[in-house]
């Protein structure tokens, strides 16, 4: 191809990408006010004519949602509450045609204009997400990084390579967002523990068992752990979320032992860093070497006897570090 059509582009890393401003009138809109004003995402495909292609699909999608949020901005502009009509039909995405199609209820807002309207994004973008992101963790959990392909994680789901593009930018993007899914999974787990209702000892108990079997339970975010690990974490490097959803784990083990050291059942000084390292040290390696472990020593670290000891010596070691000098 010796030229790209409109808003399409190569990017400096040679792949094929998309670059639009976001229409004058849309600017007050909640969802771009205080952002950039240009919408630029990548296909991830270096092949120029897959990528025209997928690109072509994306500015679709893109003029989709400029329909709908301008459709939005009609409603409040009218005196109306935010559109929430529901039952929309799903997009679906032809790339072979490079098209996408769309079908949708007719809104009749108050000037009598009918506008076309998409499923609520705040709906279905986030059910696509997650469908998103659950089948890209099998994917980078299993290759890697660089061995797992869009294409296959679009084959695990129910949406295609444009729209995975769309909502993520980049495989890079996607596979930093897996990333920080696997951290989050555990720290939800332990919010919802309600330490503060248990006294000091049960909640300590409580929080170790709890990092046990969440690692146990979820195989997939330890070796996604590894594989950044490999990767020297320059892909979450930065994020803020990261720390802050992190800073959680912290600030929960901290708020622990202040109150078990209120109440004289846990020796003063512990740093909740370490006595976090400890934990999850111990959850972890259990999982991310078990095969090694057989290999070497013959014994599976997952047979059914074998995890109820480690998960009852685990609980007994931190209980033990954490308990005031006799």
């Amino acid at each position: 191809m010796s030229s790209l059509p409109k808003n399409i582009r190569i990017g400096r890393n040679g792949r094929i990408g998309i670059l639009k401003k976001i229409p004058h009138d849309l600017w007050q809109h909640p969802r771009y006010v205080g952002k950039a004003k240009v919408v630029e995402r990548s296909t991830g495909s270096a092949d120029e004519e897959e990528g025209v292609k997928i690109a072509t699909a994306m500015l679709a999608l893109l003029e989709l949602e400029f329909s709908q949020v301008r459709a939005e901005l009609e409603k409040i502009e009218a005196g109306e509450k935010h559109p929430d009509e529901g039952k929309y039909d799903e997009i679906l995405i032809a790339t072979a045609g490079s098209t996408v199609q769309a079908k949708s209820p007719t809104i009749e807002n108050q000037t009598g204009r009918k506008t076309g309207a998409v499923r609520q994004r705040s709906q279905v973008g986030e059910e696509t997400r997650r469908d998103i992101i659950g089948a890209a963790m099998q994917e980078f959990a299993e290759k890697g990084l660089s061995g797992a392909r869009v294409d296959e994680i679009a084959a695990r789901t129910r949406t295609t390579k444009p729209m995975i593009y769309y909502h993520f930018g980049s495989k890079e993007k996607l596979y930093a967002t897996v990333i920080e899914e696997a951290y989050g999974g555990v720290r939800s787990k332990e919010q919802g523990l309600h330490l503060d209702d248990l006294p000091p000892e049960s909640a300590m108990q409580r929080l170790v068992e709890v990092t046990f079997d969440h690692h146990a339970a979820h195989p997939e975010h330890v070796r996604l752990v590894c594989v950044e690990n490999m990767e020297r974490a320059r892909h979450i490097t930065g994020r803020p979320s990261m720390v802050q959803r992190n800073a959680i784990a912290i600030e929960t083990v901290r708020t622990l032992l202040e109150r078990g050291e209120r109440d004289g059942v846990f020796r003063p000084g512990i740093n909740p860093w370490h006595l976090h390292l400890l934990i999850t040290s111990f959850c972890f390696i259990r999982v991310s070497n078990r095969y090694t472990w057989n290999a070497v020593f013959e014994m599976d670290l997952w047979e059914k006897n074998n995890v109820a000891q480690q998960r009852q010596m685990i609980v007994e070691a931190v209980l033990r570090y954490v308990k005031p000098e006799p």
